[in-house]
């Protein structure tokens, strides 16, 4: 069985990289006591994977990972056996289990959610966002392994609205197509002749799609 896991990243980790969440996960499971399942061979690792790594600087309301397990636990059990070697900034908010048939999580990921703060936000930015999505295309420069090249990410951009001094975007996040907050919002700023501010950028909740509408990845 296969236990699915939702847990938080909380701003005070916002700046440790993905290597060092995987560590600091896979030492909490280790000291959890629970039946955890191992790679074969001369160096046996747990066979953890996250859906998707969160960028260096951004935290995660809802992160999913998901963790092998020898034999069946209850929910409880695990939560509370996990929960005990875990730090406060990285609490598990859920979990349940799942078939070993059941597709990994990173393979059903179509989408995120992410909200982005700032101080303020004139009344030029909230103008801009109609004009910006009122767009046919938004050519943005990405680094690829062949260097910079030219990328149209308006149809990445499933939802961006502001509310107060927030920010919030859904935007494609999967193996075929991926739109990165950061360069949305450089375009954004790009468009409305500001220049970009400070802002905290936080990943609230992973999407999958099924029958063509997105829902809470941790559900499918």
């Amino acid at each position: 069985m296969k236990m699915i896991v939702v847990f938080e990243k909380a701003p005070r980790l916002r700046l440790i990289g993905h290597l060092d969440l995987m560590r600091a996960m896979q030492r909490a499971l280790r000291r959890s006591g629970l039946p955890l399942r191992y790679s074969q061979g001369f160096n046996p690792h747990i066979l953890l994977t996250f859906a998707a790594p969160l960028s260096v600087g951004m935290p995660g309301k809802k992160e999913i990972m998901e963790v092998p397990l020898e034999h069946e636990v209850s929910m409880e059990e695990f939560i509370q056996k996990l929960s005990a070697a875990l730090p406060p900034d990285l609490p598990v908010l859920s979990a349940h289990p799942v078939d070993d048939r059941h597709p990994a999580p990173m393979a059903q990921l179509a989408a995120a959610v992410y909200e982005a703060k700032r101080a303020s936000a004139p009344d030029v930015l909230a103008a801009a966002i109609d004009g910006f999505l009122g767009k046919t295309e938004i050519n943005v420069m990405r680094k690829t392994k062949s260097g910079m090249k030219a990328s149209d990410i308006r149809p990445m951009i499933y939802d961006l609205r502001l509310t107060g001094n927030t920010l919030h975007m859904a935007l494609a996040l999967s193996e075929k197509a991926t739109c990165k907050p950061d360069l949305l919002l450089q375009s954004l700023f790009e468009f409305a002749g500001m220049e970009r501010p400070p802002m905290l950028i936080t990943r609230l909740q992973l999407l999958g799609e099924e029958d063509g509408v997105f829902k809470p990845l941790e559900n499918l």
